[in-house]
């Protein structure tokens, strides 16, 4: 069974950091990816980033190049978003989940794994 815990999400001033953390189990594909995607209240939810599990390949929104990290501990089977120079817009419930196939990762259906949300709040 495919289990995924989010965590590190908090409130902090706009220009802050945070890492999120998502701890993961029972995830055995080597083609899947593990990603972070947030749903803010009155939108949509959107993929942030994700990480290829065979090769370490990444994405990110383009909200968030140059500002996020994803990055993964395989000894400690966790995947973190580290998070610079937050804005209120980044404000939201982050999700952590997990693709069988990371070649479909564009497509929100194709994640059928989901952790609970970690609400990140950045105040202006």
């Amino acid at each position: 069974e495919v289990q995924l815990q989010a965590s590190g999400g908090g409130l902090v001033q706009a220009g802050g950091s945070l890492r999120l953390s998502c701890a993961v189990s029972g995830f055995t594909f080597d083609d899947g990816a593990i990603g972070w995607f947030r749903q803010a209240p009155g939108k949509e939810r959107e993929g942030v980033s994700w990480i290829c599990s065979s090769d370490g390949n990444t994405y990110y929104v383009d909200s968030a190049k140059g500002r996020f990290t994803i990055s993964s501990d395989n000894a400690e089977k966790t995947v973190y978003l580290q998070m610079n120079s937050l804005k209120p817009e980044d404000t939201a419930v982050y999700y952590c989940a997990a693709t069988k196939n990371c070649r479909r990762a564009v497509l929100l259906r194709s994640w059928a794994y989901w952790g609970q949300g970690t609400l990140v709040t950045v105040s202006s």
